[in-house]
């Protein structure tokens, strides 16, 4: 447990000190194949979690309520305008360093992959998600820290206290949960983690975050199965 929390900080590190050596050397093509490449692997790790379905119809019920909560929520368009607000106001009141650092944590915490990897090391001990989120987070920290400096590397702190937290919370839950609440809500993150795929390969832009909503209900629609 916390594996993969410690392996996103040490990628978004290893990162920003290689892009505080390059400062700007790096081409832009070897960015865009580098995240293809993940793109596929996260495709790869959705493909393999949506296997643990014991039961499609609870996926998909599950799928769908999920969107219709998330959408009337507006998760993902709350998200985007608490991080805008918060990197325009610290930006503004402060210099480059806040900029660096409020601009590098919204990207690494506020999104579904932090959540998604934290649940799945903490309900099973998989940290396949994590891993791949190091390595996009890692390419990333790469370009903010030549652009943007130093500041990229205390988000590090954020974000181990952020994911950390919500993988200690998740293994207190396991005990609780059965097998097959713990499948339904794998296989239904599962979907989530191909459509992060499929965006990060600019296939599509599925509103990942509004559907963050189907895993909660995955557990209690297997629960009531």
């Amino acid at each position: 447990m916390l594996l993969g929390t410690l392996a996103n900080v040490a990628a978004i590190v290893l990162g920003t000190l290689l892009g505080l050596a390059l400062k700007q050397r790096l081409p832009d093509r070897i960015n865009t194949i580098a995240m293809q490449g993940l793109g596929l692997v996260t495709m790869l790790i959705g493909i393999k979690m949506v296997t643990t379905a014991d039961n499609v119809l609870v996926v998909l019920v599950s799928m769908v309520i999920g969107a219709v909560v998330g959408e009337l929520l507006q998760i993902e368009q709350r998200l985007d305008r608490f991080g805008s607000k918060i990197e325009a106001r610290l930006s503004k009141e402060r210099g480059a360093f806040t900029k660096a650092f409020v601009t590098s944590t919204l990207l690494y915490c506020v999104g579904p992959l932090a959540i998604l990897g934290s649940l799945q090391d903490g309900l099973q001990g998989d940290y396949s998600i994590l891993l791949t989120k190091s390595g996009l987070d890692g390419v990333a920290s790469v370009a903010f820290a030549s652009t943007l400096g130093v500041g990229v590397l205390f988000s590090t702190l954020p974000v181990g206290v952020y994911q950390g937290g919500i993988t200690v919370a998740a293994s207190l839950l396991q005990p609780y949960l059965s097998s097959s609440i713990i499948n339904a809500m794998t296989a239904t993150g599962g979907l989530l983690i191909l459509g992060i795929g499929l965006n990060i390969l600019k296939i599509s832009q599925i509103r990942v975050a509004n559907l963050l909503p189907a895993i909660l209900v995955a557990a209690v629609a297997a629960g009531l199965v």
